[in-house]
């Protein structure tokens, strides 16, 4: 395949406006698409420097609400690039964001993993 990327990963959440609430307001995200479709919304997140976006999946159904903060089996789902891990550390502490680890620097960059209010793992990461 030439020419192709990744333009959005489905994200579940079990309702749409405290999800768009958290990805725009605490993480800066940009909201891309807000589509009424009738009895459920296309809903499109974006960070502001660019790349994928989130797609924000309303969960239907005992399946997919249970799968709600782990649709990875528990490991780190997302990675949330910065280009001042000190910065956006300090401003995800302040917005009341929980890491589970110290930052670490590893050979590809420095790092450390958070969850968000559904409990995705997220890494913050900013390549060396």
């Amino acid at each position: 395949m030439t020419g192709a990327s990744l333009g959005a990963v489905a994200l579940l959440v079990h309702d749409y406006d405290p999800a768009i609430d958290f990805y725009t307001r605490v993480l800066g995200f940009r909201l891309t698409a807000d589509i009424d479709q009738g009895r459920k919304r296309w809903v499109t997140v974006a960070p502001p420097g660019g790349g994928s976006a989130l797609v924000l999946a309303r969960a239907e159904g005992d399946r997919q609400n249970a799968a709600v903060g782990d649709q990875c089996g528990g490991r780190v789902f997302l990675f949330l690039e910065t280009d001042d891990f000190a910065r956006d550390h300090a401003a995800l502490t302040a917005a009341g964001i929980l890491f589970e680890e110290e930052p670490r620097h590893e050979p590809y960059g420095t790092v450390a993993v958070w969850r968000d209010p559904w409990g995705n793992r997220w890494d913050l990461i900013e390549r060396k």
